[in-house]
């Protein structure tokens, strides 16, 4: 199959640090390069993959504030479009503007909703509903409104983490500073049970990150890493005790929840979105309700069978399984045209 993948453009595909889209839409492309198929992947031009590369914005917008986001996108997603007839199937990661195209262009477009980032948006997803296959990253994320041709969870590249069966004495908050996180709870939870806390990820809401968490940032007892990747991620994650993950939003996914348990480090969640379709409660990790439950669950850690994690978060989120279930829609969808 011709396959392109519209990856977005906020950040470079794949990504250096952050970028939770771009780094599926390259997990994707790059699996399905694996597997034989010719893949054009539309991204920033300092991109990298194994098939093509079709680009017209130079790097992300947030790598480089002089680009401005909305141009960037519209030329972005219009040079994919242009150029629709050249594919078999349009393999959307870049939210609901690409849809507008949907009945403008011949080729079947699937889109992965990588989550709602307002109820305001779904009216756009709803009226493209017989034009467009949709795909849930979990059914707790999925819309009443919507049809949806599939739910895929999200598929790691498991070779890149590795299964850490002696932990340090440190508990893990790895993700975005912003209230919806958490972070501030991670940190009273672990100061609570005397544990060393080590945050990892960008600040992405200032007054949060200068009221809430900076105070407590002493290089000791809670230590401010900033964002990091690669082999730096695999070392936190899979070093950590556990992960902490106190979320206030109904999170679609949570790519550090599988990628911890993937390393073997059970993961503490707020019971909330996608969390219980992730974790197994008492198997890999705990699913409480509120920070003081979290706290006693800390106690408990050592029941939990760090094996048993890695295996789990392989078979249930590798990059395999993942392109496999969207193979098979592509060619459910080519054989059984509406």
């Amino acid at each position: 199959m011709k396959i392109a993948v519209l990856s977005p453009v906020a950040w470079r595909t794949p990504p250096q640090h952050y970028g939770p889209w771009e780094q599926m839409a390259s997990n994707l492309a790059e699996g399905l390069v694996a597997k034989g198929q010719e893949v054009t992947l539309f991204a920033t031009a300092n991109s990298v993959t194994g098939g093509t590369l079709a680009a017209i914005c130079p790097q992300g917008y947030e790598e480089d504030k002089t680009l401005d986001a909305k141009v960037q996108e519209c030329m972005h997603i219009s040079y994919l479009m242009e150029r629709a007839g050249e594919f078999d199937i349009i393999h959307n990661h870049f939210d609901f503007l690409p849809l507008t195209w949907s009945r403008l262009i011949p080729t079947p477009m699937v889109t992965t909703i990588h989550g709602f980032s307002s109820p305001r948006i779904i009216p756009v997803y709803a009226r493209f509903n017989d034009v467009n296959h949709y795909v849930s990253i979990s059914y707790a994320n999925r819309s009443p409104e919507l049809q949806y041709a599939a739910n895929i969870y999200n598929g790691i590249r498991t070779a890149e983490f590795s299964l850490e069966t002696q932990p340090e004495d440190y508990l893990l908050y790895f993700g975005r500073i912003h209230p919806d996180k958490g972070t501030f709870d991670a940190i009273q939870i672990a100061l609570a049970t005397n544990h060393r806390l080590v945050i990892a990820g960008i600040i992405q809401d200032e007054g949060y990150y200068r009221e809430k968490v900076q105070p407590f940032i002493d290089g000791k007892d809670v230590v401010f890493v900033g964002a990091v990747g690669g082999e730096e991620r695999n070392r936190v994650l899979g070093r950590a005790k556990a992960l902490l993950h106190p979320i206030y939003f109904e999170e679609p996914f949570g790519l550090s929840v599988a990628e911890a348990m993937l390393c073997g480090t059970p993961v503490i969640a707020y019971q909330r979105g996608s969390m219980p379709e992730l974790i197994q409660h008492g198997k890999t990790g705990f699913l409480v309700n509120n920070m003081q439950q979290a706290i006693n669950s800390i106690k408990t850690l050592h029941t939990i069978d760090r094996n048993y994690c890695h295996t789990y978060a392989k078979a249930q989120f590798s990059q395999e399984k993942m392109v496999e279930a969207y193979l098979a829609l592509y060619e459910h969808i080519l054989t059984h045209p509406a």
